[in-house]
């Protein structure tokens, strides 16, 4: 994904604030994740999240992420 609409950033900043849960595509691979955030590491993007049932931290670069959906 090179980058993300002015839309899908809506979204995903909506998401933040709110604790919902977001599904993340990564090489084939479904994340099912809550956002804590969106930050920028050495010139790239970063979506800091956590897994919603055992609290693992899980970074994901933007550039890798194939599809990003807040689920409703």
């Amino acid at each position: 994904m090179a980058s993300l609409t002015v839309a899908q950033y809506d979204a995903l900043e909506r998401a933040i604030i709110d604790a919902r849960r977001i599904a993340v595509v990564r090489r084939g691979t479904e994340f099912l994740v809550i956002p804590e955030g969106l930050v920028v590491r050495d010139g790239q993007e970063v979506l800091v999240t956590r897994h919603p049932t055992t609290g693992a931290p899980l970074e994901l670069r933007l550039i890798d992420c194939d599809a990003i959906e807040v689920v409703r």
